[in-house]
């Protein structure tokens, strides 16, 4: 029912950013929450952000808080992540995901999932 497709990972060294965007299908993107995810070899899953259906709320983990800004365009079907001030442990697959109810930080709470986008940051 609904796809998701990530782009704008890539390399960056220490200090610098990266916008990564979700591209979604589908006309009822504006009643659903939307997430990034990250996962890092040999690591769980972890929640980044969220943001409501209407982008009036958001939600972010503390190990990228003021350093990470999520946002969404309704209107594009898209949503993005702004990731400022890079460390080598940001190094994962960042996935965009979009789910019913917000307020929850699991992956099981999210109902679809894009292919994912590897953010690389050297040293």
């Amino acid at each position: 029912q609904v796809q998701l497709v990530e782009s704008g990972g890539g390399l960056v060294q220490a200090g610098g950013s990266l916008r990564l965007s979700c591209a979604a299908s589908g006309r009822t993107f504006s009643s659903y929450v939307m997430g990034w995810f990250r996962q890092a070899p040999g690591k769980e899953r972890e929640f980044v952000a969220a943001s409501s259906w209407s982008g009036g709320s958001t939600d972010y983990a503390d190990s990228v808080k003021g350093r990470f800004t999520i946002s969404r365009d309704n209107a594009k079907n898209t949503v993005y992540l702004q990731m400022n001030s890079l460390k080598p442990e940001d190094t994962a697959v960042y996935y965009c995901a979009a789910g019913s109810y917000y307020g929850f930080r699991r992956p099981g709470a999210y109902d679809y999932w894009g292919q994912g986008t590897q953010v690389t940051v050297s040293s």
